[in-house]
């Protein structure tokens, strides 16, 4: 069994190596050595990196890149290009080769040589923004795959939309053995199936190596069989025969399913001692092994040289596609729809939508509901879906708890893709991550809910879609102890505290269902980021009784100030607010004027200017209520801050009962107010 132990190879994939290595050079060997060499060089350059997957996928790639991926590399924005992710982001190099061979501005032989250094846009594994041809950020194995299901789920979206003269492109996906051990690939690839996206193609690198060793090590299953039964078209071809390829890949062509090829390779092809093993995995080659596995890939020039007429190659290859965007461009000009797909693929909001969301906002201040958060979201959805063409929602077998639905949007399905919601299943992660590949493609602005305590499930694919800086929408209810009986596994505690410290997260826990209205508008202009709005089970008074601005976007705002000097503030968000009311009044009646500040973004706060957040704040003590833990209150209340609110996890009891149980309570803010004026 090889490992990183030993390195001696095994003696199979060397075997097969030499024999093919033996093999007369075609044109299109030295084009894929070309990858290999330029891998090579990098990572050597850099002490580090991960040269054995670009390596043994050079010749798919080549294939891919050279004869069927449909782009133009002198315009990586192009809308109608095939997406290509590399969802095994550790083999960087195969990406950043591949994009200076071809002929892309921007990743030149000088970006190589940096290739893990700082500020460099060949980063150790693809970063989103870095370069315009990068379509995603990778690394965290399986989310590429997931992520690309959501691109492909789009293509079919705007496809019904706007007609496939405009939009008919296709996924490429290059996953290896560790994205298909991961769990989040068993989601995302039913789904696939169960939608039948057969635009969607992935290039297993089929080489059974991990860092531990062999994959045997740890698995036993045949990845090809699970997916078929989810309903995808596989095969298996070897990974450098170029014929092969070429047929697998015009097979997919054809398919109606989404398509699986097993890329059997050698993990560093072309190293004399570590291809085959784990040795080439995760580390330079070393320099006598780098110069050995260049020589035997008949590739005897300098360090990150590449021949003139290697280069005329792939720059052919690059400009393949050029005259299919010409064409493209021409029919868009004259495409009836032209506008709207170009408003929305810029990611341009409609005219209207502001206007509309005024006047129920101002139907509301009117009628004043008592309302669940959850319920007022539904409301503001009923205004937004008409409004917000690019609005597509779903919930992860939730439906009718989160109330993402509203009248007006069909249910997506393998036979109908002329439709506004997708039925996610009971699968939060792939649900997060296919929301990151919807809002990457562009043209579409992704929500879906599932409830705030299985956010755990969600978590990598909201933390990359804040590393990427793009808008998708999680509608997350049953927000705190306040849904009841379910008991303390459905009670989020920490969550609130664990996404306020994860960057470029937008955190909305509304108080009413203006708020409520309020937190949809700041969501939906956030294209920073992935919002999260966080709204309960239980029913709310109104408590914004005009609606005058969208307070909340401020992050927090005196909802009533004292009718005098202040002789607390107290800050509350949520459900918490009308407790942090009804106290203020019972104080009020005693002569104990307090300001209630509601507090619906901590993030969004933080961000104002010193002066005004001494004015929301105050001067005098602080009280904090939030039916969550209080990690991270304490910037806000300050060293004689008192916090009301969890210690520890919930319980399994009507809602009134915990709150009155875990001492959140009215009672229990009078009596911190009192103790501190003391």
């Amino acid at each position: 069994m090889a490992s990183i132990g030993d390195i001696s190879g095994n003696e199979a994939a060397l075997a097969r190596q030499a024999e093919i290595l033996s093999q007369p050079l075609t044109a299109e060997r030295v084009m894929a050595n070309a990858i290999r060499a330029l891998t090579i060089d990098s990572v050597e350059t850099a002490k580090c990196g991960h040269p054995g997957m670009p390596m043994g996928m050079a010749d798919a790639s080549t294939v891919l890149w050279k004869q069927f991926l449909k782009y133009d590399a002198a315009d990586a924005s192009w809308w109608d290009r095939d997406r290509f992710v590399l969802s095994a982001g550790h083999g960087s190099m195969l990406l950043y080769a591949l994009l200076h061979l071809s002929g892309y501005e921007g990743m030149g032989i000088e970006q190589l040589k940096t290739f893990r250094q700082l500020h460099s846009v060949a980063a150790g594994h693809p970063e989103y923004h870095e370069h315009p041809a990068i379509e995603m950020t990778t690394g965290p194995l399986g989310q590429g795959l997931a992520t690309a299901v959501g691109m492909a789920m789009a293509e079919r979206l705007l496809a019904a939309k706007f007609g496939k003269s405009l939009v008919n492109h296709r996924t490429y996906v290059i996953a290896g053995d560790g994205c298909l051990m991961e769990g989040v690939s068993h989601e995302a690839g039913a789904l696939a199936g169960h939608l039948k996206l057969n635009k969607l193609v992935v290039l297993w690198d089929d080489n059974r190596i991990s860092i531990d060793g062999g994959t045997e090590m740890s698995v036993s299953e045949d990845p090809l069989k699970r997916f078929a039964n989810y309903g995808w078209a596989t095969k298996r071809v070897d990974g450098h025969d170029f014929e092969a390829l070429q047929a697998a890949l015009a097979w997919a062509q054809r398919s109606t399913r989404p398509v699986m090829i097993a890329c059997k390779t050698i993990i560093g092809f072309g190293a004399p001692a570590k291809a085959g093993t784990a040795g080439s995995h995760g580390a330079a080659l070393g320099g006598a092994e780098a110069q050995a596995a260049k020589l035997a890939l008949g590739w005897p020039h300098l360090p990150f040289h590449v021949p003139a007429e290697v280069y005329k190659d792939w720059h052919e290859a690059g400009s393949r596609g050029a005259g299919t965007r010409r064409a493209w461009l021409k029919r868009l000009a004259k495409h009836p729809q032209r506008a709207e797909f170009e408003r929305v693929m810029a990611g341009k909001l409609p005219e209207g939508w502001v206007e509309a969301m005024s006047a129920y906002k101002a139907s509301l201040t009117e009628t004043r509901p008592k309302l669940a958060t959850r319920q007022a979201s539904q409301k503001a959805l009923e205004v937004l879906v008409p409004a917000v063409a690019e609005l597509v929602g779903g919930s992860a077998d939730l439906t009718g708890s989160n109330l993402t639905l509203v009248k007006g949007m069909a249910g997506a399905s393998a036979d109908n893709f002329a439709a506004r919601y997708i039925y996610y299943g009971v699968r939060e992660f792939g649900m997060a991550a296919a929301m990151n590949g919807l809002a990457l493609h562009g043209g579409l602005i992704p929500y879906g809910g599932t409830f705030f305590v299985f956010s755990d499930y969600m978590r990598p694919a909201i933390r990359l879609a804040a590393l990427m800086r793009v808008r998708a929408i999680h509608v997350l209810t049953h927000d705190s102890i306040g849904l009841g009986e379910d008991g303390p596994t459905h009670q989020p505690i920490e969550h609130l505290a664990s996404f306020r410290a994860m960057p470029n997260v937008l955190v909305l826990r509304p108080a009413d269902a203006v708020e409520t209205a309020e937190a949809w508008e700041i969501a939906i202009r956030n294209t920073t980021g992935p919002s999260l709005l966080v709204l309960s089970r239980q029913a709310v008074p109104a408590l914004r009784l005009v609606a005058n601005g969208c307070k909340s976007a401020r992050g927090a705002y005196v909802l009533a100030e004292a009718e005098g000097k202040r002789a607390a503030t107290i800050i509350a968000t949520g459900t918490e607010v009308a407790l942090a009311m009804e106290a203020r009044a019972k104080l009020a009646a005693e002569g104990i004027q307090v300001a209630v500040v509601s507090a619906p973004s901590f993030e969004l706060f933080a961000q104002q200017d010193a002066g005004y957040q001494a004015e929301v704040l105050g001067n005098a003590r602080r009280i904090g209520v939030e039916a969550a833990c209080g990690f991270g209150w304490e910037r806000w209340l300050g060293a004689d801050g008192v916090f009301i609110g969890m210690t520890g996890f919930g319980a399994s009891a009507p809602a009134e009962i915990l709150y009155e149980h875990f001492g959140i309570t009215e009672a229990a803010i009078v009596a911190a107010v009192k103790k501190e004026g003391n």
